[in-house]
């Protein structure tokens, strides 16, 4: 990126969560390779030697973004004071979340978009992207495991299959729809599964 005009510094504390939000910000908007350190340190306002004295590659300033977004993306265990919330709304709960309202193109899931921008299977940031995915589709199988269901690891699998479906095809059409289509799906999977285990119960 040639830049054209001074870029304005900013001092003090903070230049890691800047440079954080700068990179969640242009990677969802552009992808990873086509983002590059001068234009990170640009949106961040902080010079390139302090970007990378946080980061001292983009590879490890791509592993922390995925880090960054790892807990609000996975599927979460009821939790002893949630007794109220039935497996059956956990295993549906990660269809039901609203996507960001933007006139931006759809990107769909960013872990999955990083493992297609960085296709070798050996490299870090694709091990972090296979590893999320792993453990996403394990906590669906803990939860179905939870509800009772008597094959969880398949009922999981298929419901991280339908996910992962959904964000690619979303993405392919710039459209946001094709996740209410996955959750009508995941609907019939669940109660399939759960029509044998009897009334379910909260826990």
């Amino acid at each position: 990126m040639t830049e054209t005009q001074p870029v304005r510094r900013r001092r003090g504390r903070g230049a890691r969560e800047r440079i954080l939000k700068a990179a969640t910000e242009l990677f969802t908007a552009q992808g990873i390779n086509a983002t590059g350190m001068d234009q990170l340190s640009t949106a961040a306002e902080v010079s390139k030697r302090t970007l990378y004295t946080h980061f001292f590659s983009k590879d490890k300033l791509v592993e922390a973004y995925l880090q960054s977004l790892v807990d609000a993306r996975l599927p979460v265990l009821p939790s002893p004071a949630e007794r109220t919330v039935s497996p059956r709304d956990q295993l549906l709960a990660v269809f039901d979340r609203k996507p960001t309202e933007t006139t931006a193109p759809v990107r769909g899931c960013p872990f999955l978009n990083v493992s297609v921008e960085v296709p070798d299977p050996g490299h870090s940031v694709h091990q972090l992207a296979a590893a999320y995915k792993r453990e996403f589709a394990r906590r669906l199988t803990d939860i179905a495991r939870e509800a009772g269901v008597a094959d969880p690891e398949t009922l999981g699998e298929q419901l991280a299959l339908l996910f992962d479906g959904a964000a690619a095809r979303g993405t392919a059409l710039n459209s946001s729809h094709t996740s209410v289509c996955a959750r009508s799906i995941a609907e019939a999977l669940v109660d399939a599964a759960l029509a044998d285990v009897g009334p379910a119960s909260p826990r």
